[in-house]
């Protein structure tokens, strides 16, 4: 079973958002952009969490990994989510369209730099990327990482990394399968959860 119940957001989705009304419409849970390479912070990253969190909403935040040092992004990331028990983390691993993109080399220093602060391994957020990245080879550091899957289409199709996907972004508000749109948010990515949507309350921070 799964439960479609998880959008992930960023500045790029406007100042006006009603997560009370994305609530009431049956999202559990938000992740949202905070970081990007070794500097960026996102504008809305602190305003939204609170908002977020107020709603009542179950709190995640992504780093968006680029070609730079891979423990000073995971640092960066850290120092300003302070995340607790109950936040998801996750490294968004995904081609670069303004700079380098981040290596796997990087990717495997930010996630073992986020398990050794925290104790516990961020989620890995790719698609094609790293399929063309593994092809048919593993990599135990990364697949430590529980597995979000960026694919728009019918079929979730997970590279032989991991053996299953956590969560699934099944359409970035355009392409992909309906629906596409929240109340309260309007069109957004949009994520299944493998699960129930108490399966998901009690993996959440996990």
């Amino acid at each position: 079973m799964a439960s479609n119940c998880v959008i992930d957001i960023s500045h790029h989705n406007g100042n006006r958002l009603r997560f009370d009304k994305a609530k009431q419409a049956g999202v559990l849970g938000v992740i949202h952009k905070a970081t990007q390479g070794e500097a960026y912070v996102d504008p809305m990253f602190r305003r939204n969490r609170d908002a977020i969190k107020r709603a009542g909403l179950l709190f995640g935040a992504y780093h968006f990994g680029t070609g730079s040092n891979g423990i000073s992004q995971a640092q960066h990331f850290l120092d300003i989510v302070q995340p607790d028990e109950n936040t998801i983390l996750v490294l968004d691993f995904e081609d670069n369209p303004t700079g380098p993109s981040m290596t796997l080399e990087e990717a495997r220093a930010f996630v073992t730099h986020v398990k050794t602060k925290t104790g516990r391994h961020p989620g890995f957020y790719s698609g094609h990327t790293i399929k063309r990245a593994l092809g048919t080879t593993t990599d135990p550091v990364l697949g430590a990482c529980w597995f979000w899957l960026a694919q728009y289409a019918s079929t979730a199709v997970v590279p032989p990394n991991w053996s299953e996907w956590t969560l699934w972004q099944y359409t970035d508000g355009g392409s992909g399968p309906d629906p596409h749109s929240v109340d309260g948010i309007g069109l957004c990515d949009r994520n299944q959860f493998k699960g129930t949507p108490a399966d998901m309350r009690a993996w959440w921070g996990h």
